[in-house]
């Protein structure tokens, strides 16, 4: 899924195999980690204060797990099964930090269908250089009807320092 694409189209759990997989690529600005942390309400200073950061392990500042988290959870939304979706349980295993400029590319693949439109699915993160910076499982309900419909527009936000 690109952030260009204007329509969002979903597969129906009728249409989704065991074996089925989709990519969604997402690239870390400074901008969504400051987004991030006032929405979320997370201020570690590990992800937001460079001096704070460069006496930890890491040495600079860090994205917030749940960052790479909420990639899932938009591969999910957007891409398989897509709009139409419900998100019921995730299990997250972050092996390796996430840093700003950062591209991460969500790998989704159908591991089993069960009752009632259930679906599970495994997750793999990626950065850039093909290290896995997060892993796991989600459960979704996925959709029973076909849609296709605009993407949303989104508003500006910007960001005053």
């Amino acid at each position: 899924m690109s952030d260009t694409l204007d329509t969002l189209e979903n597969i129906t759990y009728d249409e989704l195999q065991e074996g089925d997989s989709a990519t969604f690529v997402k690239t870390l600005t400074e901008d969504e980690l400051v987004l991030f942390a006032a929405v979320s309400g997370d201020v570690n200073p590990l992800h937001l204060d460079s001096e704070f950061a460069a006496d930890s392990g890491y040495h600079e500042r860090i994205a917030h797990g749940m960052w790479s988290g909420s990639l899932i959870s938009a591969a999910l939304a957007t891409v398989m099964p897509g709009p139409g979706t419900v998100y019921l349980e995730q299990s997250l295993t972050f092996r390796q930090a996430v840093k700003v400029d950062d591209t991460l590319t969500v790998n989704l693949k159908v591991l089993s269908k069960g009752r009632r439109n259930r679906v599970t699915l495994a997750c793999d993160v990626r950065n850039q250089n093909g290290e896995k910076v997060v892993t796991g499982e989600a459960k979704v309900i996925a959709p029973t009807q076909k849609v296709s419909l605009s993407k949303p527009r989104l508003p500006k936000i910007t960001i005053e320092r």
